[in-house]
Protein backbone atom coordinates (compact mmCIF):
# COMPACT_ATOMS: atom_id res chain seq x y z
CA UNK A 1 0.00 0.00 0.00
CA UNK A 2 1.48 3.38 -1.01
CA UNK A 3 1.09 6.81 0.61
CA UNK A 4 -0.34 8.36 -2.54
CA UNK A 5 -3.39 6.07 -2.17
CA UNK A 6 -4.20 7.56 1.21
CA UNK A 7 -5.38 10.85 -0.29
CA UNK A 8 -3.18 13.19 1.78
CA UNK A 9 0.56 13.65 2.39
CA UNK A 10 2.11 12.07 5.45
CA UNK A 11 5.70 12.78 6.56
CA UNK A 12 8.01 9.85 6.83
CA UNK A 13 8.72 8.51 10.24
CA UNK A 14 12.26 8.51 11.60
CA UNK A 15 13.93 5.14 10.83
CA UNK A 16 15.56 3.14 13.63
CA UNK A 17 18.29 0.52 13.64
CA UNK A 18 15.94 -2.28 12.55
CA UNK A 19 14.86 -0.14 9.61
CA UNK A 20 18.51 0.45 8.58
CA UNK A 21 19.16 -3.29 8.72
CA UNK A 22 16.10 -3.94 6.59
CA UNK A 23 17.31 -1.33 4.10
CA UNK A 24 20.74 -3.02 3.94
CA UNK A 25 19.12 -6.42 3.33
CA UNK A 26 16.86 -5.02 0.64
CA UNK A 27 19.63 -2.94 -1.11
CA UNK A 28 22.63 -5.27 -0.54
CA UNK A 29 23.11 -5.77 -4.25
CA UNK A 30 23.30 -1.99 -4.85
CA UNK A 31 25.80 -1.62 -2.01
CA UNK A 32 28.05 -4.60 -2.73
CA UNK A 33 27.98 -4.14 -6.50
CA UNK A 34 29.58 -0.62 -6.69
CA UNK A 35 32.00 -1.55 -3.92
CA UNK A 36 33.19 -4.66 -5.78
CA UNK A 37 33.39 -2.75 -9.05
CA UNK A 38 35.44 -0.03 -7.37
CA UNK A 39 37.70 -2.72 -5.86
CA UNK A 40 38.32 -4.21 -9.28
CA UNK A 41 38.92 -0.81 -10.90
CA UNK A 42 41.26 0.38 -8.15
CA UNK A 43 43.18 -2.92 -8.25
CA UNK A 44 43.59 -2.62 -12.01
CA UNK A 45 44.67 0.99 -11.68
CA UNK A 46 47.10 0.22 -8.85
CA UNK A 47 48.85 -2.63 -10.65
CA UNK A 48 48.69 -1.11 -14.13
CA UNK A 49 50.27 2.10 -12.85
CA UNK A 50 54.01 1.70 -13.43
CA UNK A 51 56.39 2.03 -10.53
CA UNK A 52 58.12 5.32 -10.01
CA UNK A 53 61.53 5.28 -8.33
CA UNK A 54 62.91 8.48 -6.81
CA UNK A 55 66.67 8.93 -6.61
CA UNK A 56 67.77 11.69 -4.22
CA UNK A 57 71.11 13.43 -3.77
CA UNK A 58 72.11 16.05 -1.19
CA UNK A 59 74.39 18.91 -2.23
CA UNK A 60 76.15 20.90 0.45
CA UNK A 61 76.82 24.63 0.25
CA UNK A 62 80.43 25.16 1.36
CA UNK A 63 81.32 28.65 2.62
CA UNK A 64 84.30 30.49 1.10
CA UNK A 65 87.70 29.47 2.45
CA UNK A 66 88.77 33.11 2.75
CA UNK A 67 86.50 35.27 4.97
CA UNK A 68 84.47 37.86 3.12
CA UNK A 69 85.81 40.50 5.52
CA UNK A 70 89.17 40.08 3.75
CA UNK A 71 88.02 39.36 0.17
CA UNK A 72 84.43 40.43 -0.66
CA UNK A 73 82.77 38.25 -3.25
CA UNK A 74 81.72 39.50 -6.70
CA UNK A 75 78.50 37.42 -6.58
CA UNK A 76 75.75 39.49 -5.03
CA UNK A 77 73.00 36.84 -5.02
CA UNK A 78 72.28 34.57 -2.09
CA UNK A 79 72.77 30.86 -2.58
CA UNK A 80 69.02 30.16 -2.68
CA UNK A 81 68.55 32.76 -5.40
CA UNK A 82 71.52 31.44 -7.36
CA UNK A 83 70.17 27.88 -7.05
CA UNK A 84 66.85 29.03 -8.49
CA UNK A 85 68.68 30.80 -11.31
CA UNK A 86 70.81 27.73 -11.99
CA UNK A 87 67.70 25.51 -11.86
CA UNK A 88 66.12 27.59 -14.62
CA UNK A 89 69.26 27.15 -16.70
CA UNK A 90 69.65 23.42 -16.02
CA UNK A 91 65.94 22.65 -16.46
CA UNK A 92 65.81 24.46 -19.76
CA UNK A 93 64.44 22.73 -22.82
CA UNK A 94 67.82 22.16 -24.44
CA UNK A 95 69.40 20.61 -21.34
CA UNK A 96 66.49 18.30 -20.55
CA UNK A 97 66.20 17.27 -24.21
CA UNK A 98 69.85 16.31 -24.18
CA UNK A 99 69.36 14.24 -21.01
CA UNK A 100 66.27 12.52 -22.45
CA UNK A 101 68.08 11.62 -25.65
CA UNK A 102 71.25 10.54 -23.84
CA UNK A 103 69.49 8.08 -21.49
CA UNK A 104 66.56 7.27 -23.82
CA UNK A 105 63.94 8.37 -21.31
CA UNK A 106 60.15 8.34 -21.83
CA UNK A 107 60.04 6.18 -24.99
CA UNK A 108 56.23 5.78 -24.84
CA UNK A 109 55.68 9.51 -24.30
CA UNK A 110 58.05 10.40 -27.15
CA UNK A 111 56.12 8.12 -29.46
CA UNK A 112 52.80 9.88 -28.87
CA UNK A 113 53.74 13.42 -27.72
CA UNK A 114 55.97 16.16 -29.09
CA UNK A 115 59.30 16.70 -27.38
CA UNK A 116 58.14 20.01 -25.82
CA UNK A 117 55.37 18.21 -23.94
CA UNK A 118 57.71 15.43 -22.81
CA UNK A 119 60.21 18.01 -21.52
CA UNK A 120 57.45 19.93 -19.74
CA UNK A 121 56.16 16.72 -18.14
CA UNK A 122 59.67 15.81 -16.99
CA UNK A 123 60.23 19.31 -15.59
CA UNK A 124 56.85 19.36 -13.82
CA UNK A 125 56.58 15.82 -12.47
CA UNK A 126 60.01 14.19 -12.35
CA UNK A 127 62.58 16.75 -11.19
CA UNK A 128 62.42 18.23 -7.68
CA UNK A 129 64.87 20.78 -6.28
CA UNK A 130 64.39 21.85 -2.68
CA UNK A 131 65.37 25.11 -1.02
CA UNK A 132 68.56 25.52 0.98
CA UNK A 133 67.89 24.29 4.52
CA UNK A 134 69.94 23.19 7.50
CA UNK A 135 70.70 19.53 6.85
CA UNK A 136 72.00 16.99 9.34
CA UNK A 137 74.15 14.28 7.69
CA UNK A 138 73.59 10.64 8.48
CA UNK A 139 76.82 10.54 10.48
CA UNK A 140 75.22 12.82 13.04
CA UNK A 141 77.58 15.76 12.54
CA UNK A 142 76.58 19.36 12.91
CA UNK A 143 73.99 20.83 10.61
CA UNK A 144 75.16 22.26 7.31
CA UNK A 145 73.31 24.30 4.64
CA UNK A 146 72.30 21.95 1.85
CA UNK A 147 69.55 21.22 -0.66
CA UNK A 148 68.17 18.09 -2.29
CA UNK A 149 67.92 17.13 -5.94
CA UNK A 150 65.61 14.26 -6.82
CA UNK A 151 64.50 12.60 -10.02
CA UNK A 152 61.59 10.19 -10.40
CA UNK A 153 61.48 7.57 -13.15
CA UNK A 154 60.24 4.02 -13.83
CA UNK A 155 63.76 2.57 -14.00
CA UNK A 156 65.64 2.97 -10.74
CA UNK A 157 69.08 2.71 -12.39
CA UNK A 158 68.24 5.44 -14.88
CA UNK A 159 66.74 7.50 -12.08
CA UNK A 160 70.04 7.30 -10.21
CA UNK A 161 72.08 8.19 -13.30
CA UNK A 162 69.89 11.15 -14.24
CA UNK A 163 69.95 12.42 -10.64
CA UNK A 164 73.74 12.21 -10.62
CA UNK A 165 73.82 14.00 -13.97
CA UNK A 166 71.70 16.83 -12.54
CA UNK A 167 73.97 17.09 -9.49
CA UNK A 168 77.05 17.29 -11.71
CA UNK A 169 75.42 19.98 -13.83
CA UNK A 170 74.53 21.98 -10.71
CA UNK A 171 78.09 21.83 -9.36
CA UNK A 172 79.65 22.67 -12.72
CA UNK A 173 77.12 25.41 -13.42
CA UNK A 174 77.76 26.96 -10.00
CA UNK A 175 81.52 27.00 -10.59
CA UNK A 176 81.14 28.38 -14.11
CA UNK A 177 78.48 30.90 -13.07
CA UNK A 178 80.52 32.27 -10.17
CA UNK A 179 83.65 32.49 -12.31
CA UNK A 180 81.77 34.21 -15.13
CA UNK A 181 80.08 36.66 -12.78
CA UNK A 182 83.39 37.48 -11.14
CA UNK A 183 85.14 37.94 -14.50
CA UNK A 184 82.28 40.03 -15.86
CA UNK A 185 82.31 42.17 -12.71
CA UNK A 186 86.06 42.72 -12.99
CA UNK A 187 85.79 43.55 -16.69
CA UNK A 188 82.89 45.91 -16.02
CA UNK A 189 84.86 47.72 -13.33
CA UNK A 190 87.84 47.88 -15.67
CA UNK A 191 85.72 49.44 -18.43
CA UNK A 192 84.18 51.89 -15.98
CA UNK A 193 87.64 52.78 -14.70
CA UNK A 194 88.82 53.49 -18.24
CA UNK A 195 85.79 55.71 -18.84
CA UNK A 196 86.39 57.51 -15.56
CA UNK A 197 90.04 58.05 -16.45
CA UNK A 198 89.04 59.48 -19.82
CA UNK A 199 86.58 61.77 -18.08
CA UNK A 200 89.30 62.81 -15.64
CA UNK A 201 91.70 63.50 -18.52
CA UNK A 202 89.03 65.61 -20.24
CA UNK A 203 88.41 67.61 -17.07
CA UNK A 204 92.16 68.01 -16.55
CA UNK A 205 92.53 69.29 -20.11
CA UNK A 206 89.70 71.79 -19.60
CA UNK A 207 91.24 72.92 -16.34
CA UNK A 208 94.71 73.24 -17.90
CA UNK A 209 93.30 75.22 -20.82
CA UNK A 210 91.41 77.47 -18.40
CA UNK A 211 94.60 78.03 -16.42
CA UNK A 212 96.50 78.88 -19.59
CA UNK A 213 93.80 81.27 -20.75
CA UNK A 214 93.50 82.87 -17.30
CA UNK A 215 97.10 82.73 -16.15
CA UNK A 216 97.52 84.94 -13.10
CA UNK A 217 93.75 85.46 -12.73
CA UNK A 218 92.98 82.23 -10.92
CA UNK A 219 91.41 82.35 -7.46
CA UNK A 220 94.19 80.29 -5.93
CA UNK A 221 96.72 82.82 -7.30
CA UNK A 222 95.18 85.82 -5.51
CA UNK A 223 97.52 85.52 -2.54
CA UNK A 224 100.44 85.06 -4.88
CA UNK A 225 99.38 88.12 -6.87
CA UNK A 226 99.00 90.13 -3.67
CA UNK A 227 102.46 89.09 -2.52
CA UNK A 228 103.84 89.89 -5.95
CA UNK A 229 102.07 93.28 -5.88
CA UNK A 230 103.53 94.03 -2.46
CA UNK A 231 106.99 93.00 -3.65
CA UNK A 232 106.66 95.14 -6.79
CA UNK A 233 105.51 98.12 -4.79
CA UNK A 234 108.42 97.66 -2.39
CA UNK A 235 110.74 97.32 -5.35
CA UNK A 236 109.30 100.50 -6.89
CA UNK A 237 109.79 102.32 -3.61
CA UNK A 238 113.41 101.15 -3.46
CA UNK A 239 113.97 102.30 -7.04
CA UNK A 240 112.49 105.71 -6.29
CA UNK A 241 114.65 105.93 -3.20
CA UNK A 242 117.64 104.92 -5.30
CA UNK A 243 116.85 107.66 -7.81
CA UNK A 244 116.54 110.21 -5.02
CA UNK A 245 119.72 109.05 -3.37
CA UNK A 246 121.58 109.08 -6.67
CA UNK A 247 120.28 112.55 -7.35
CA UNK A 248 121.54 113.73 -3.94
CA UNK A 249 124.87 112.07 -4.49
CA UNK A 250 125.06 113.71 -7.91
CA UNK A 251 124.40 117.08 -6.31
CA UNK A 252 127.16 116.40 -3.81
CA UNK A 253 129.45 115.36 -6.62
CA UNK A 254 128.58 118.52 -8.56
CA UNK A 255 129.32 120.56 -5.45
CA UNK A 256 132.61 118.79 -4.97
CA UNK A 257 133.38 119.26 -8.67
CA UNK A 258 132.63 122.96 -8.44
CA UNK A 259 134.82 123.31 -5.36
CA UNK A 260 137.59 121.34 -6.97
CA UNK A 261 137.45 123.48 -10.13
CA UNK A 262 137.53 126.63 -8.04
CA UNK A 263 140.55 125.30 -6.21
CA UNK A 264 142.12 124.43 -9.53
CA UNK A 265 141.43 127.92 -10.88
CA UNK A 266 142.81 129.61 -7.78
CA UNK A 267 145.87 127.46 -7.71
CA UNK A 268 147.70 129.54 -10.34
CA UNK A 269 150.70 128.68 -12.44
CA UNK A 270 153.16 126.21 -11.01
CA UNK A 271 156.12 128.38 -12.33
CA UNK A 272 156.69 131.74 -10.56
CA UNK A 273 159.40 133.93 -9.08
CA UNK A 274 159.36 133.61 -5.33
CA UNK A 275 161.86 133.90 -2.62
CA UNK A 276 163.04 130.92 -0.79
CA UNK A 277 161.21 131.98 2.35
CA UNK A 278 157.93 132.39 0.46
CA UNK A 279 158.39 129.02 -1.13
CA UNK A 280 158.77 127.41 2.26
CA UNK A 281 155.78 129.26 3.73
CA UNK A 282 153.58 128.45 0.73
CA UNK A 283 154.52 124.84 0.94
CA UNK A 284 153.52 124.71 4.63
CA UNK A 285 150.30 126.65 3.98
CA UNK A 286 149.29 124.50 1.04
CA UNK A 287 149.88 121.31 3.00
CA UNK A 288 147.64 122.40 5.88
CA UNK A 289 144.87 123.70 3.61
CA UNK A 290 144.99 120.56 1.50
CA UNK A 291 144.56 118.39 4.56
CA UNK A 292 141.58 120.48 5.73
CA UNK A 293 139.99 120.40 2.27
CA UNK A 294 140.32 116.65 2.10
CA UNK A 295 138.82 116.22 5.55
CA UNK A 296 135.92 118.55 4.68
CA UNK A 297 135.20 116.69 1.43
CA UNK A 298 135.29 113.29 3.18
CA UNK A 299 132.99 114.54 5.92
CA UNK A 300 130.49 115.99 3.42
CA UNK A 301 130.40 112.65 1.59
CA UNK A 302 129.83 110.86 4.87
CA UNK A 303 126.99 113.22 5.82
CA UNK A 304 125.28 112.69 2.43
CA UNK A 305 125.48 108.92 2.91
CA UNK A 306 123.99 109.16 6.41
CA UNK A 307 121.10 111.32 5.19
CA UNK A 308 120.04 108.55 2.83
CA UNK A 309 119.47 106.30 5.84
CA UNK A 310 118.68 108.68 8.69
CA UNK A 311 117.02 112.04 9.10
CA UNK A 312 118.82 115.23 10.11
CA UNK A 313 117.59 114.79 13.68
CA UNK A 314 119.64 111.61 14.08
CA UNK A 315 122.53 111.98 16.53
CA UNK A 316 125.16 110.71 14.06
CA UNK A 317 124.02 113.19 11.42
CA UNK A 318 124.12 116.04 13.91
CA UNK A 319 127.59 115.04 15.11
CA UNK A 320 128.97 114.93 11.56
CA UNK A 321 127.40 118.31 10.72
CA UNK A 322 128.97 119.82 13.86
CA UNK A 323 132.34 118.33 12.93
CA UNK A 324 131.97 119.74 9.39
CA UNK A 325 131.32 123.21 10.82
CA UNK A 326 134.39 122.97 13.01
CA UNK A 327 136.57 122.03 10.04
CA UNK A 328 135.21 124.88 7.92
CA UNK A 329 135.90 127.36 10.73
CA UNK A 330 139.44 126.00 11.07
CA UNK A 331 139.98 126.49 7.32
CA UNK A 332 138.71 130.08 7.46
CA UNK A 333 140.84 130.78 10.54
CA UNK A 334 143.91 129.33 8.84
CA UNK A 335 143.37 131.45 5.76
CA UNK A 336 142.96 134.60 7.87
CA UNK A 337 146.10 133.81 9.88
CA UNK A 338 148.16 133.28 6.75
CA UNK A 339 146.89 136.51 5.22
CA UNK A 340 147.68 138.50 8.39
CA UNK A 341 151.12 136.97 8.64
CA UNK A 342 151.96 137.87 5.07
CA UNK A 343 150.80 141.48 5.61
CA UNK A 344 152.91 141.81 8.78
CA UNK A 345 156.01 140.45 7.09
CA UNK A 346 155.58 142.83 4.16
CA UNK A 347 155.35 145.88 6.45
CA UNK A 348 158.48 144.93 8.37
CA UNK A 349 160.66 144.64 5.34
CA UNK A 350 163.00 147.63 4.50
CA UNK A 351 162.84 149.04 1.04
CA UNK A 352 166.54 148.49 0.47
CA UNK A 353 166.13 144.86 1.41
CA UNK A 354 165.13 143.23 -1.73
CA UNK A 355 164.95 139.45 -1.47
CA UNK A 356 166.57 137.50 -4.12
CA UNK A 357 163.99 136.09 -6.44
CA UNK A 358 164.22 133.26 -8.83
CA UNK A 359 161.92 131.49 -11.26
CA UNK A 360 161.17 128.01 -10.04
CA UNK A 361 158.60 125.35 -10.64
CA UNK A 362 156.67 124.77 -7.48
CA UNK A 363 156.40 120.99 -7.10
CA UNK A 364 153.61 121.21 -4.54
CA UNK A 365 151.51 123.35 -6.85
CA UNK A 366 152.20 121.02 -9.71
CA UNK A 367 151.33 117.97 -7.60
CA UNK A 368 148.21 119.60 -6.23
CA UNK A 369 147.22 120.70 -9.72
CA UNK A 370 147.53 117.14 -10.95
CA UNK A 371 145.63 115.80 -7.94
CA UNK A 372 142.83 118.29 -8.49
CA UNK A 373 142.63 117.44 -12.15
CA UNK A 374 142.40 113.75 -11.25
CA UNK A 375 139.71 114.52 -8.71
CA UNK A 376 137.81 116.49 -11.38
CA UNK A 377 138.00 113.58 -13.79
CA UNK A 378 136.97 111.11 -11.06
CA UNK A 379 134.03 113.29 -10.03
CA UNK A 380 132.96 113.66 -13.63
CA UNK A 381 133.08 109.88 -14.05
CA UNK A 382 131.11 109.39 -10.85
CA UNK A 383 128.53 111.88 -12.09
CA UNK A 384 128.21 110.03 -15.38
CA UNK A 385 127.85 106.76 -13.47
CA UNK A 386 125.14 108.32 -11.31
CA UNK A 387 123.37 109.52 -14.44
CA UNK A 388 123.48 106.00 -15.86
CA UNK A 389 122.34 104.55 -12.53
CA UNK A 390 119.40 106.98 -12.33
CA UNK A 391 118.46 106.28 -15.93
CA UNK A 392 118.53 102.53 -15.30
CA UNK A 393 116.53 102.97 -12.12
CA UNK A 394 113.93 105.06 -13.97
CA UNK A 395 113.58 102.41 -16.70
CA UNK A 396 113.31 99.71 -14.07
CA UNK A 397 110.70 101.79 -12.21
CA UNK A 398 108.69 102.15 -15.40
CA UNK A 399 108.84 98.39 -15.94
CA UNK A 400 107.86 97.70 -12.31
CA UNK A 401 105.00 100.18 -12.63
CA UNK A 402 103.73 98.34 -15.72
CA UNK A 403 103.97 95.05 -13.81
CA UNK A 404 102.07 96.58 -10.91
CA UNK A 405 99.26 97.65 -13.24
CA UNK A 406 99.19 94.18 -14.82
CA UNK A 407 99.11 92.45 -11.44
CA UNK A 408 96.40 94.78 -10.22
CA UNK A 409 94.33 94.04 -13.32
CA UNK A 410 94.73 90.31 -12.64
CA UNK A 411 93.53 90.78 -9.07
CA UNK A 412 90.57 92.82 -10.27
CA UNK A 413 89.67 90.18 -12.90
CA UNK A 414 89.88 87.23 -10.49
CA UNK A 415 86.16 87.16 -9.43
CA UNK A 416 85.01 87.03 -13.08
CA UNK A 417 86.21 83.43 -13.72
CA UNK A 418 85.99 82.20 -10.14
CA UNK A 419 82.65 80.39 -10.63
CA UNK A 420 83.79 78.51 -13.73
CA UNK A 421 87.13 77.68 -12.14
CA UNK A 422 85.51 76.35 -8.97
CA UNK A 423 83.12 74.23 -11.06
CA UNK A 424 86.06 72.77 -12.95
CA UNK A 425 87.86 72.03 -9.68
CA UNK A 426 84.74 70.42 -8.23
CA UNK A 427 84.24 68.30 -11.35
CA UNK A 428 87.87 67.22 -11.25
CA UNK A 429 87.59 66.28 -7.58
CA UNK A 430 84.41 64.28 -8.17
CA UNK A 431 85.87 62.43 -11.15
CA UNK A 432 89.11 61.82 -9.24
CA UNK A 433 87.17 60.36 -6.33
CA UNK A 434 85.27 58.14 -8.77
CA UNK A 435 88.53 57.00 -10.34
CA UNK A 436 90.01 56.20 -6.91
CA UNK A 437 86.86 54.35 -5.87
CA UNK A 438 86.73 52.33 -9.08
CA UNK A 439 90.44 51.58 -8.80
CA UNK A 440 89.95 50.18 -5.30
CA UNK A 441 86.89 48.20 -6.38
CA UNK A 442 88.76 46.79 -9.39
CA UNK A 443 91.62 45.66 -7.16
CA UNK A 444 89.21 43.94 -4.79
CA UNK A 445 87.30 42.42 -7.71
CA UNK A 446 90.52 41.14 -9.28
CA UNK A 447 91.40 39.42 -6.00
CA UNK A 448 87.89 37.93 -5.83
CA UNK A 449 88.23 36.68 -9.41
CA UNK A 450 91.54 35.02 -8.54
CA UNK A 451 89.82 33.45 -5.52
CA UNK A 452 87.06 32.06 -7.74
CA UNK A 453 89.55 30.76 -10.29
CA UNK A 454 91.16 28.75 -7.47
CA UNK A 455 87.67 27.50 -6.47
CA UNK A 456 88.11 28.80 -2.94
CA UNK A 457 84.87 30.75 -2.87
CA UNK A 458 81.37 29.58 -1.98
CA UNK A 459 80.94 26.27 -3.81
CA UNK A 460 78.63 23.28 -4.02
CA UNK A 461 79.88 19.97 -2.70
CA UNK A 462 78.25 16.56 -3.03
CA UNK A 463 77.28 15.52 0.48
CA UNK A 464 75.15 12.43 -0.24
CA UNK A 465 75.50 10.93 -3.73
CA UNK A 466 72.49 9.98 -5.79
CA UNK A 467 70.92 6.90 -4.24
CA UNK A 468 69.71 3.79 -6.06
CA UNK A 469 66.09 3.46 -4.85
CA UNK A 470 65.10 -0.02 -3.70
CA UNK A 471 61.36 0.55 -3.33
CA UNK A 472 59.10 2.57 -5.56
CA UNK A 473 57.74 5.76 -4.14
CA UNK A 474 54.64 5.59 -6.34
CA UNK A 475 52.06 4.26 -6.59
CA UNK A 476 50.90 3.45 -3.03
CA UNK A 477 48.91 0.37 -4.02
CA UNK A 478 47.30 -0.49 -0.65
CA UNK A 479 46.23 3.12 -0.34
CA UNK A 480 44.83 3.19 -3.88
CA UNK A 481 42.92 -0.13 -3.42
CA UNK A 482 41.62 0.87 0.00
CA UNK A 483 40.58 4.33 -1.15
CA UNK A 484 38.90 2.89 -4.28
CA UNK A 485 36.99 0.31 -2.24
CA UNK A 486 35.89 2.94 0.24
CA UNK A 487 34.73 5.20 -2.60
CA UNK A 488 32.77 2.26 -4.12
CA UNK A 489 31.17 1.47 -0.74
CA UNK A 490 30.21 5.10 -0.29
CA UNK A 491 28.77 5.19 -3.81
CA UNK A 492 26.75 2.01 -3.14
CA UNK A 493 25.37 3.45 0.08
CA UNK A 494 24.41 6.61 -1.73
CA UNK A 495 22.63 4.62 -4.46
CA UNK A 496 20.85 2.47 -1.88
CA UNK A 497 19.76 5.52 0.04
CA UNK A 498 18.50 7.15 -3.15
CA UNK A 499 16.45 4.05 -3.97
CA UNK A 500 14.99 3.94 -0.47
CA UNK A 501 14.08 7.60 -0.64
CA UNK A 502 12.41 7.10 -3.99
CA UNK A 503 10.50 3.98 -2.77
CA UNK A 504 7.40 5.20 -0.84
CA UNK A 505 5.75 1.81 -0.23
CA UNK A 506 4.98 0.41 3.23
CA UNK A 507 7.66 -2.02 4.24
CA UNK A 508 6.51 -3.49 7.58
CA UNK A 509 3.86 -3.25 10.30
CA UNK A 510 5.52 -0.18 11.79
CA UNK A 511 4.83 1.70 8.56
CA UNK A 512 1.20 0.52 8.58
CA UNK A 513 0.61 1.67 12.17
CA UNK A 514 2.45 4.98 11.60
CA UNK A 515 0.73 5.94 8.39
CA UNK A 516 -2.84 4.46 8.92
CA UNK A 517 -3.27 5.08 12.64
CA UNK A 518 -5.17 1.73 12.82
CA UNK A 519 -4.82 -1.27 15.09
CA UNK A 520 -3.35 -4.30 13.31
CA UNK A 521 -5.20 -7.50 14.14
CA UNK A 522 -3.13 -9.77 11.86
CA UNK A 523 -0.91 -9.96 8.79
CA UNK A 524 -0.97 -12.24 5.76
CA UNK A 525 2.49 -12.98 4.19
CA UNK A 526 3.05 -12.39 0.46
CA UNK A 527 2.44 -15.56 -1.49
CA UNK A 528 4.62 -16.08 -4.62
CA UNK A 529 5.16 -18.93 -7.04
CA UNK A 530 8.04 -21.10 -5.88
CA UNK A 531 9.22 -21.64 -9.43
CA UNK A 532 9.45 -17.91 -10.05
CA UNK A 533 11.27 -17.41 -6.74
CA UNK A 534 13.82 -20.14 -7.48
CA UNK A 535 14.36 -18.87 -11.02
CA UNK A 536 14.97 -15.35 -9.76
CA UNK A 537 17.37 -16.62 -7.11
CA UNK A 538 19.30 -18.73 -9.62
CA UNK A 539 19.61 -15.75 -11.98
CA UNK A 540 20.87 -13.58 -9.15
CA UNK A 541 23.47 -16.11 -8.07
CA UNK A 542 24.54 -16.57 -11.68
CA UNK A 543 24.98 -12.86 -12.19
CA UNK A 544 26.90 -12.42 -9.00
CA UNK A 545 29.09 -15.45 -9.65
CA UNK A 546 29.87 -14.23 -13.14
CA UNK A 547 30.67 -10.73 -11.94
CA UNK A 548 32.86 -12.08 -9.14
CA UNK A 549 34.76 -14.42 -11.44
CA UNK A 550 35.27 -11.69 -14.05
CA UNK A 551 36.42 -9.24 -11.37
CA UNK A 552 38.84 -11.76 -9.89
CA UNK A 553 40.22 -12.56 -13.35
CA UNK A 554 40.69 -8.87 -14.09
CA UNK A 555 42.48 -8.30 -10.79
CA UNK A 556 44.62 -11.39 -11.32
CA UNK A 557 45.52 -10.23 -14.81
CA UNK A 558 46.62 -6.84 -13.53
CA UNK A 559 48.72 -8.52 -10.84
CA UNK A 560 50.25 -10.89 -13.38
CA UNK A 561 51.03 -7.96 -15.65
CA UNK A 562 52.77 -6.16 -12.83
CA UNK A 563 54.77 -9.03 -11.41
CA UNK A 564 55.58 -11.18 -14.42
CA UNK A 565 55.57 -8.97 -17.48
CA UNK A 566 59.04 -7.53 -18.34
CA UNK A 567 59.54 -3.87 -17.50
CA UNK A 568 60.54 -1.47 -20.20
Amino acid sequence: MENQDVGYNVSRRAPDLEDYLDMARRQKAWIIGPMFAALVISCVVAFAWPDTYVSTAVVRVTPPQVPEAFVPTNVNLEMSQRINAMAQQILSRSTLTNIINTYNLYPREKARLPMEDVVEEMRRDAVRISNVVSYTPSEGRRQVPAFQISFAYENRILAQKVCQELVTKFINENTRDRANQSVFTTQFLKDQLELARRDLQAVEDKLAQFRVNNAGKLPDQVQQNLQQLSALEARLGNLNATVGRSNQEKLLLENQLRITKEQLNTLGSPTEQITVQQQQQAQVKNDRLARLENEIMALETRIAALKETYTEAHPDVKAHISALGVLKRQRESLEKQEAAKEAAEASKKKPEEVPQKRTVTNPNVLREQRELEAIVKRLQGLMEAKDLEMEEARREAQRIDALIRTTQSRIDATPLGEKEYMELLRDRELVRQRVDDLNKKQSVSRIATDLESRQQGENLELLDPASIPQKPSQPQRPLIIGAGTAIGLFLGIVLAGAREVKDSSLKNLKDVRAYTQLNILGSIPLLENDLVVRRRRRLGWLAWSTATIVGIMIMSGSMYYYYFMPKV
